[in-house]
């Protein structure tokens, strides 16, 4: 009997039995379109972080309190020992490959317009914010150095705070709304950076740093200056960053009195961010992946089960092809080749399964979620190989008890 002959015969004997063939496949394209859709999905969400991390720039670097020691800080409004002040934000203007210095103070407010409010992170800034975080103001203006000198009650609405009491960014300027039941007048909206979940960025308000310091989240004094939650410093190129954070170091150390091992600050630069947030994601991809995979296993079983039982019930047929001049390869090759299709057809519909949940979940906006899945060729061949090598690696066994089985006893089994 040829290769070819042994395959048509194996199809021909599962499309004889088209129920169980079916029930049989089913475990196996539950298990691939899982793979498929929580892999794509998690790659998915790990390209939306990762744009939104580098839309706001590769040449940041960040500068917060807190490092091996904290001694003496003030308590900022996030709740964390402040040690950065504004003093210090001015003195790391003149380190080399620095463009841009931009200190805030960040908490949470609410924010209210006509019955309609909303929580969101309220972020004191000057007007260096803008150029420094990569910023655009789609309607009115930004906060300028006159807001900050006067502590002008005055806001710049993220897209998302817009959309929610404005229904968009259009007719919210000029506005007045009420922060922690203060009133502001609205004077800008942001272009959308896209993004959602914590950290979104355009879910935000900004206002003068000394209208944040002073009415708005509070703030305190540290060697005699007016304390910041974050100094945001732009470098002249992704290149020098390394070269600038070491600048900054040195300027910071200077200015507390401190050595390295004893600082009371932390530098970080996108880079760092992006690089832990990859490896983060990465580990749930594989883990949702393994989880899913488990039922790649659940369907070998299945297929394991249902060969057993077809030898169970054509033992006789195997007999009679035995005693006409089959021999046991022919016999485990009929087999192997079943397990195969089976799993073979249940990869196939369940990439296509998978492809079409991945594709549904990225149509859905769950709580604002902007995350589209990514469905990988590399993805898809490796659910299907490991499909396809799960049937054959539970088939050989029920193959094996088939090709074994001798004639006599085969054609006397009722």
């Amino acid at each position: 009997m040829t290769l070819w002959q042994g395959a048509l015969i194996a199809l021909d004997s599962l499309t004889a039995n088209k129920l169980r063939s079916t029930l049989t496949v089913l475990g196996i394209v539950i298990g691939v379109a899982a793979v498929i859709a929580l892999v794509s999905i998690g790659r998915g969400a790990q390209a939306s972080i990762t744009a939104q991390i580098e839309s706001i720039g590769t040449n940041l670097v960040f500068v917060r309190p807190g490092g091996a020691q904290q001694g003496g800080g003030v308590v900022s409004a996030a709740g964390s020992a402040a040690t950065l002040t504004e003093e210090d934000a001015a003195a790391l203007v003149n380190v080399s490959s620095v463009v841009g210095v931009a200190p805030e103070i960040s908490g949470r407010a609410q924010v209210s317009y006509l019955g309609l409010n909303t929580n969101t992170s309220a972020v004191g800034v000057t007007p260096e914010y803008l150029t420094v975080r990569n910023l655009e103001v789609a309607d009115g203006e930004f906060v300028s150095q006159a807001n900050v000198i006067a502590h002008s009650s005055v806001v710049v609405l993220g897209s998302t705070v817009a959309n929610t009491l404005f229904g968009g960014t259009g007719g919210a300027v000029g506005q007045s709304v009420r922060i922690n039941n203060q009133p502001y007048r609205v004077i800008g909206v942001l272009v959308s950076k896209g993004g959602s979940g914590f950290g979104n960025q355009d879910d935000r308000i900004l206002v003068p740093l000394s209208t944040a310091q002073t009415r708005l989240l509070g703030g305190g004094r540290f060697r005699g200056a007016n304390v910041v939650s974050t100094i945001n410093v732009q470098v002249a190129s992704a290149n020098e960053v390394t070269a600038a954070i070491t600048g900054i170091t040195e300027v910071l150390r200077e200015r507390h009195r401190t050595s390295e091992g004893s600082d009371d600050f932390t530098v970080q630069n996108q880079q760092d961010t992006l690089s832990a947030i990859t490896s983060v994601t990465n580990v749930l991809t594989i883990f949702l992946g393994g989880i899913a995979g488990i039922s790649l296993l659940v369907g070998g079983i299945g297929i394991m089960n249902i060969m057993l039982v077809s030898v169970t019930e054509r033992t006789r047929e195997i007999g009679i092809r035995k005693a006409v001049g089959a021999r046991g390869r022919d016999i485990l090759y009929q087999f192997l080749v079943e397990s195969a299709a089976l799993s073979l057809v249940g990869g196939l519909i369940g990439v296509a399964l998978g492809w079409g949940i991945a594709q549904l979940v990225g149509r859905v906006q769950l709580s604002g979620s902007t995350i589209s899945p990514v469905v990988g060729l590399d993805a898809v061949l490796l659910a299907t190989g490991f499909s396809i090598a799960i049937g054959l690696f539970f088939g050989i066994y029920p193959a094996s008890r088939a090709a074994r089985l001798e004639p006599v006893d085969a054609l006397r089994y009722e």
